[in-house]
């Protein structure tokens, strides 16, 4: 009888292990490269457990097990890393509300929690990973600019649509909207966020939600309904590609639904290039 893989829980001292995983993909493990490049990997700090497969010291996967669950693994060890992860999944119960990151590493860890952790609310197999390394292919709007501190107010209903509308459900239906209203102004502190407004109404926006040395990650694009049509999405994109590449890290990147042509042609437009497949099962 084949034996399941066994992860661990990684600590302080698998930490350069980790960075040099994941600097096989820097694009694709951009989220929690970031988590790991501000916290470690000490579970106390990171706030979450990271999971960890491998011989030795050398880790052939990782994965965070927080409030999303987010698996990395190098090409060929995805299946037998799925095994070890779903197995401490399964014994802890589920916590997350996303499974998401490279495709090749989410479908078979979903194989295996779907008969206990199903049925997911959503399922999205295929989302290109996009990343754009130099300057926009088109001018930026220059009316995209950071968020201030004092515009979270009109800041938060467009990102509270932003997020219904992407996501299905409404980020104002758990505690309130308390958590997410902090996550909004998290970002706007630290300089991530960015929006054109005028007149007090926002008609785009969007966020570089995740951040690593070597990559960043935009998440949130958004245009008001009634300005859609117009261009605004992609000349806003690419003010925030120059923001981003030149102010917090060299190689920018997004996924996209791939059922979405329309941006999908956008982001085209704007230089960004398809570098990988991610997937993301919603609860």
């Amino acid at each position: 009888m084949l034996r399941t893989p066994t992860a661990r829980v990684l600590d302080e001292t698998d930490e350069p292990a980790v960075r040099a995983l994941f600097a096989t993909d820097p694009v694709a493990a951009c989220v929690v490269a970031g988590r790991v490049e501000a916290a470690g990997t000490a579970p106390a700090a990171l706030g979450a457990p990271l999971w960890g497969l491998g011989r030795g010291r050398a880790l052939d996967a990782v994965c965070l097990a927080g409030a999303n669950l987010i698996p990395f693994a190098l090409p060929g060890a995805e299946r037998a890393a799925a095994a070890a992860f779903a197995d401490r999944a399964l014994r802890s119960g589920r916590r997350c509300s996303t499974i998401v990151g490279p495709a090749a590493s989410v479908e078979p860890l979903w194989e295996l929690l779907s008969p206990a952790w199903g049925p997911a609310r959503d399922h999205r197999p295929r989302q290109p990973l996009l990343a754009i390394d130099g300057p926009p292919a088109l001018a930026p709007e220059p009316r995209v600019r950071p968020v201030r501190p004092a515009e979270i107010d009109v800041l938060l209903p467009a990102a509270v649509a932003m997020f219904t509308e992407e996501v299905g459900v409404s980020p104002l239906r758990v505690d309130g909207g308390a958590g997410y209203r902090a996550r909004v102004a998290d970002l706007v502190r630290a300089g991530q966020s960015l929006a054109w407004i005028e007149g007090g109404e926002v008609l785009f926006k969007a966020e570089i939600g995740a951040v690593s040395r070597s990559a960043c990650q935009v998440q949130g694009v958004w245009v008001a309904p009634a300005h859609r049509g117009r261009g605004i999405g992609t000349a806003g994109t690419a003010a925030v590609v120059e923001y981003a590449r030149t102010a917090i890290a060299p190689v920018v990147s997004l996924y996209v639904n791939d059922f979405n042509a329309a941006a999908r042609a956008a982001y085209a437009r704007v230089g960004f290039r398809e570098v990988g497949l991610f997937s993301s099962v919603l609860f």
